[in-house]
């Protein structure tokens, strides 16, 4: 067991010790050390953090990283990453690492998860061109523009042993089963293996492990392609499968064993970084077509249903083939027949997804989205919440809200006719010692990916990479002529040949420039300048200058005056790094060989407009708007801000996508600008139009009552706010509150005219309307009900001399001289008010009611009944009468 070994195994020991869990005082210390904020951790009775299914995945909109348990699919840990929302974030893990790298920013950092005590920030370029490969406690840092492959103490990031160097313009960069990186150099159609070097115990620093070698180390070099390919590798269980994306031939590499597979491709392939199992799936995206080649040799295709060309390479498991969608969020899911099986979808991704097949388990992040997925060895499916906040150690800070989700997108526009290729552009040969280099720029691709270019000259017949576009021609003839044919291929066939200048090789070739410097500008270009190189006697007449990015090689413009040249603005893509090289060709036609390369730059301009800008109204609070947007392309250099302006005002948002802006008036229509910042300056605005919350605006629209309550219908404009109602009336009467389409009031007297006043309140103020309405009148049943025998059997029939029921008089007693009359049975009469008097007792002629109460009734004008013989409606609550 090696120095590191003992190390990593001892830090497992430990670990599994608390059972198989990350403490949350470890992982506390990993936030001391990165300036990482940890958002939670799993309970240790879930056994979320086992190191045997754990995969560490980013969440953009939100700037954390998330780990999710593969036996649970659920996320035990967030941990934010300061200044990095919006951000492009490579990962790379193992059970004891895990390694970031911002892409917007270049700063790699690294998280040791046994003891999380130890850790190291470094920077490297910002953009796409460098890339970490981690197996084990083996990292790499590989320069693939630069062709540089350094390796690095995943404690420290420092380097140990010497950097290993490679043409320019390399690609691959991944580890097999058996520890070995891989990478492939397309200028010289070469693969190589190394093995890396072992880890310093007790140097920091890095440095030469004690009886170690002093570094990494390349154990082989195969050849798999002429120079000037397009290559894609794939490393597997044991060794790598190598795509030659020029003349479609597929090489896997076994320990010793080599074997070449012709496929029939119509569109250029692609590679997932890594292969499970003996069968690589090769995807062809324009075409929406994966063929499978086995260890055997033999070959299988399908179809991919749908539409697009976002096609992601297939990534192989389990026997199953997994292909994603970059245009619909899915992933089509296919048997090792190609026949197809139930897909994955995962709405609004944002982007691209991230396949990664890790500890038995198969995890699909979208790192625009809040949810992963988890695929187990029998192909089931689980989905996870990366945002999931029941974490011990205490709820997340508040999330700010959620922006509304975009509108659809516009429909995409019809596929354009395909056709074959145009020419090519500024065909250009340079004459060389015995040799000649030809350059060309892109030819139009018509409609169909072009796959390649073909070269013909000197008798010989070349094929070139469709992202090379250069080609040394050795073994010509000093002081003969020769003139050179490109022309491109796509799907639909050859396109038409442009010849170059006539060249005739010598030795009296100039001097390469010394040096060239590169600078990115903010305005998007790229100057590249150099020394004048040493012409030998002879002049200098142009200069070639070629740029280098990953895997690709691709001349850039000629100078024929001065010793600079600026690339114009849209020619290099933003985002991506970039190194430069360049050719002195002298007055006889023969060119230097490449000078050193440049320093890597990035091409970068200001933002993209915002996107999906929406302001709205904030109806709980007055002059208020929430303004939210989507981040745009920041083209090269991170967004460091957004500037939202309205009403004269700039308020500037250096977190997230989202702003509230107060202090406007009410009702007030506010216009709002979006800009994005980066180094290069501000974006154009992405615009939106909100109004602030109004005074609401009441409109009465009717009333009715009854005898005691009245009800007033209404409707209430909120002014976008939320408003709330209520009604009082006057005359001691009752009030209501809630609905704001009608409201009831009680507790009123009858045949009485009240005022009732309705009020709407919102977060801009509170208005009010009036209306008049009268209650109805309350009657009341005269009420008198014979007994069963002897004279109460006639009791109720009729007036007769003496006390009866149901008599009237003017006054508040029974007296005959002021009775005014007799209401028979039944009889309705209209009551005004109450007032005391006698008393009265009904007996058994109306329930035994006695009662010292009078009502004043409609007969004969205002006369008093007693209330004995008079039932009131509404259940004969004297209470509904005012006293007279």
């Amino acid at each position: 067991m090696t120095s590191a070994d003992a190390i990593i195994a001892e830090g497992r020991r430990r670990l599994r010790s608390r059972g198989g869990l990350v403490t949350l005082g470890t992982v506390l210390s990993l936030v001391a050390g990165l300036g990482l904020t940890v958002l939670g951790l799993g309970a240790a009775d879930q056994a979320v953090a086992s190191f045997d299914a754990a995969s560490w995945v980013w969440s953009r909109t939100k700037g954390e990283m998330a780990r999710i348990n593969g036996v649970t699919a659920r996320v035990d840990t967030r941990v934010d990453v300061p200044g990095a929302r919006g951000h492009q974030m490579e990962v790379s893990q193992n059970d004891r690492f895990v390694i970031l790298r911002d892409v917007n920013t270049g700063k790699i950092s690294s998280m040791d998860l046994t003891t999380l005590q130890e850790y190291a920030n470094t920077p490297s370029g910002s953009g796409l061109g460098v890339s970490v490969a981690m197996n084990k406690d083996a990292v790499f840092i590989i320069d693939a523009v630069r062709g540089e492959v350094s390796q690095r103490d995943p404690r420290t990031m420092s380097p140990i042993g010497d950097t290993l160097h490679y043409a320019p313009g390399i690609t691959g960069g991944a580890f097999d089963g058996k520890g070995r990186l891989w990478i492939a150099v397309p200028s010289e159609g070469t693969v190589s293996a190394i093995t890396p070097a072992p880890v310093p115990s007790d140097a920091p620093s890095g440095g030469q492990a004690a009886g170690g070698p002093a570094g990494p180390r390349q154990i082989s070099t195969t050849a798999v392609a002429p120079p000037s390919h397009d290559l894609a590798i794939s490393t597997m269980d044991s060794g790598v499968a190598v795509l030659n994306r020029t003349t479609n031939a597929l090489t896997t590499i076994h320990d010793s064993a080599k074997r070449t597979t012709s496929l029939k491709l119509s569109g250029p392939g692609s590679l997932a970084p890594h292969t499970d199992g003996l069968v690589v799936p090769v995807t062809v995206a324009d075409a929406r077509h994966v063929f499978t080649v086995s260890d055997s040799g033999a070959t299988r295709d399908f179809a991919v249903p749908g539409q697009g060309g976002q096609l992601q390479p297939a990534v192989a498991w389990e026997g199953y083939f997994y292909v994603a969608d970059g245009d619909t969020g899915s992933v089509h899911v296919f048997d090792a027949a190609g026949r197809p099986q139930e897909g994955i979808t995962i709405k609004r991704p944002g982007g691209p997804l991230e396949l990664e097949v890790r500890e038995n388990y198969l995890f699909i992040n979208a790192p625009g989205a809040s949810t992963a997925r988890v695929v187990d060895n029998a192909h089931a499916v689980r989905s996870v919440d990366k945002y999931a906040d029941d974490v011990l150690g205490g709820d997340p800070p508040p999330a700010p809200p959620t922006p509304p989700a975009p509108p659809p997108a516009p429909p995409k526009p019809r596929k354009p006719q395909a056709d074959k290729p145009g020419a090519p552009r500024n065909v250009r040969a340079a004459a060389g010692n015995a040799e000649a280099r030809v350059t060309w720029q892109a030819a139009a691709a018509n409609g169909a990916a072009i796959t390649k270019y073909v070269v013909e000259g000197a008798g010989k017949t070349f094929q070139v990479g469709a992202d090379q576009r250069s080609l040394n021609v050795p073994g010509l003839t000093n002081g003969e002529t020769y003139t050179f044919a490109v022309h491109a291929v796509n799907r639909k066939g050859d396109g038409p040949a442009r010849e170059s200048n006539a060249v005739r090789p010598t030795a009296e070739v100039p001097d390469a420039p010394e040096s060239v410097t590169a600078e990115a500008k903010p305005d998007g270009t790229v100057d590249v300048s150099w020394p004048a190189a040493n012409g030998q006697g002879l002049n200098i007449t142009r200069y070639t200058v070629t740029a280098i990015a990953e895997g690709t090689n691709a001349p850039a413009g000629d100078v024929t005056d001065g010793t600079s040249l600026t690339i114009k603005d849209g020619q290099l893509e933003y985002g991506k790094q970039y190194a430069f090289t360049v050719v002195a060709v002298n007055e006889r036609g023969a060119g230097s060989k490449a000078s050193p390369i440049s320093n890597s730059v990035v091409p970068f301009a200001k933002p993209a407009r915002p996107e999906n800008v929406d302001a709205a109204t904030v109806g709980d609070q007055a002059g208020t708007i929430r303004v939210t947007w989507s981040s745009p392309a920041d083209n090269g250099r991170p967004i460091t801000k957004y500037t939202v302006s309205a009403g004269g005002r700039t308020t500037e948002v250096t977190d997230g996508t989202a702003v509230t802006l107060n202090g406007f008036g009410a009702g007030e229509n506010v216009a709002v600008e979006v800009r994005a910042v980066n180094e290069a300056g501000d974006s154009e605005p992405g615009t939106a139009t909100a109004r602030t919350v109004a005074q609401p605006v009441v409109t009465i629209t009717g009333s009715s009552a009854t005898f005691d309550t009245a009800t007033v219908s209404f409707n209430v404009n909120a002014g976008g706010g939320t408003a709330t109602c209520a009604m009082t009336s006057n005359n001691a009467g009752g009030k209501a509150s809630g609905s704001c389409s009608s409201l009831k009031v009680g507790n009123l007297k009858p045949s009485t005219t009240y005022t009732f006043t309705v009020t709407a309140k919102n977060a801009a103020g509170t208005v009010s309307k009036t209306k008049v309405q009268a209650t109805d009148a309350l009657y009341g049943t005269a009420t008198c009900n014979n007994g069963q025998n002897g004279d109460t059997a006639h009791y109720c029939d009729k007036d007769v001399d003496g006390r009866n029921g149901n008599e009237i008089f003017s006054v508040t007693r029974q007296d005959n001289a002021k009775q005014v009359g007799w209401a028979k049975p039944g009889t309705r009469l209209q009551a005004y008010c109450k007032k005391s008097g006698e008393e009265v007792y009904a007996y058994i002629y109306n329930h035994d009611k006695r009662s010292t109460w009078w009502v004043q009734v409609n007969y004969a004008g205002k006369n008093y009944i007693p209330w004995a013989w008079l039932n009131l409606d509404g259940g004969d609550d004297l209470g509904n009468l005012p006293t007279c």
